[in-house]
């Protein structure tokens, strides 16, 4: 289907870089027809193009063509609405990412929204994005290293350094550096160990590399297949997203009062003010102190560990008050 020919050059030269971003190779007589001009203006825009900045080989053949490259430095964009808008949006929520690029996204906010029309800028302008705190800075350097030895599967050499330390804990550490996740804020890394022969994950915060790069290693399979799921089971304490300390209790509370905490644990209403409650935590002392959070009589249905878990609670707890 024919592009109606623009009037003015440069509206013509959208045209055409847009229909070449979309397919490979394009014939010059196709482009032409496609453009509603002759294969004269065609091959005369795309030396424009190539004046601002766009790589656009030509393709022998018998038809003869175009294809669009990358370049070595960054010409003019061009991008539709959706992207427009998707683009606006990525660094909206870009400063909560704690990749040390804030200031940058903001600048580039700024100019993309700049040449945005007046619609798609109102859509912008109304999506207020609030990134939460306790993000932790990482240095842009650190990341692409770090990314840059997951995509080419070589063994990282780095020094770790302790919570509120600024000196390396112990001697320099090696991994096999398989994933890079952001998760509430902050940066981890995570890897195959081959000293201990086991999955690791290390804060990219508190990581130092070293180079050269080790030698080159083939890759696994976190367990399960899934990445954010297991790290998320590392922070519980698990192998697999779930808690390895579960226990089935009765809170003397409405369903209505239980319901809101419980997230992804199951509750149900048991009689009038009272809620059975199944939920789980990474040890059954912390399990017992959440329950206990709800400040109402709990009654344990089981596992016995959750019973004795709530017994040696107590006896801290008077050892605290008498103190």
């Amino acid at each position: 289907m024919p592009i109606s020919p623009s009037t003015t050059t440069s509206g013509r030269l959208l045209s055409l870089l847009s229909l070449l971003q979309v397919r490979r190779d394009w014939p010059g007589l196709l482009l032409a027809r496609r453009l509603g001009v002759s294969e004269r203006t065609v091959r005369r825009d795309v030396d424009r193009l190539r004046e601002l900045g766009y790589l656009v080989q030509a393709v022998k053949g018998p038809d003869g063509g175009y294809r669009l490259e990358a370049g070595s430095q960054l010409p003019p964009l061009l991008f539709d609405e959706d992207q427009a808008v998707a683009l606006a949006v990525a660094l909206k929520i870009a400063v909560g990412t704690g990749a040390g690029i804030e200031e940058a996204a903001a600048r580039a906010l700024t100019t993309v929204r700049q040449v945005l029309p007046a619609k798609l800028r109102r859509r912008i302008d109304a999506l207020e994005v609030e990134t939460a705190g306790g993000g932790t800075q990482v240095d842009t350097d650190l990341l692409l290293a770090l990314s840059a030895a997951v995509r080419a599967c070589e063994e990282l050499r780095f020094d770790y350094r302790a919570p509120g330390r600024s000196d390396p804990e112990g001697p320099p550490r090696r991994v096999q550096p398989h994933h890079l996740v952001v998760r509430a804020g902050r940066w981890y890394l995570v890897g195959w160990s081959p000293d201990r022969e086991d999955w690791r994950t290390y804060r990219a915060d508190r990581m130092t590399v070293r180079v050269p790069n080790g030698p080159r290693f083939t890759p696994r399979e976190v367990p399960g297949g899934d990445v954010a799921a297991f790290l998320a089971a590392r922070f519980k304490g698990s192998d697999t997203d779930a808690w390895p300390c579960r226990g089935e209790v009765v809170l003397d509370l409405p369903l209505a009062d239980v319901a809101g905490f419980v997230g992804r644990d199951t509750a149900e209403a048991v009689g009038p003010g009272r809620t059975r409650l199944l939920t789980g935590a990474w040890s059954w002392a912390a399990l017992a102190a959440n329950l206990a959070r709800f400040g109402a009589d709990v009654e344990v249905v089981s596992p016995p560990e959750l019973r004795e878990a709530f017994a040696e609670l107590s006896h801290r707890a008077a050892r605290a008050a008498r103190r």
